[in-house]
């Protein structure tokens, strides 16, 4: 993958989680604060915990760091895959932790 095309689906990935937490915002009891600066995007529930998403150009990975650990992701041609968990995808796990942070089923996806 070039520099351009990761640069292209990183920011296509950032996008749906930008959005997502709007449409959360709008339709459900969800309270999650999404604010970026760059390629880094913090998402503070009401409880105050966060999930981090940031873009690591050099290594062409996507990073997020939650509660339950951080964590590394690579474009395999379909979906963003974790670097130590083929069978662990972007989408499936930041439902997951935004799910358990903010005390309801969240649903993220691209």
């Amino acid at each position: 993958m070039t520099d351009l095309e990761f640069q292209d689906r990183a920011e296509d990935l950032l996008r749906v989680v930008e959005t997502t937490c709007d449409r959360l915002n709008d339709t459900t009891d969800a309270d999650v604060d999404n604010q970026r600066v760059g390629n880094l995007i913090t998402l503070t529930f009401s409880n105050r915990s966060q999930i981090i998403i940031n873009l690591q150009k050099p290594l062409h990975e996507v990073w997020l760091a939650a509660r339950s650990g951080g964590y590394h992701y690579r474009f395999d041609g379909d979906q963003w895959v974790d670097t130590k968990a083929a069978d662990s995808e972007f989408f499936a796990r930041l439902s997951a932790d935004a799910s358990a942070q903010g005390g309801l089923a969240l649903v993220f996806g691209g």
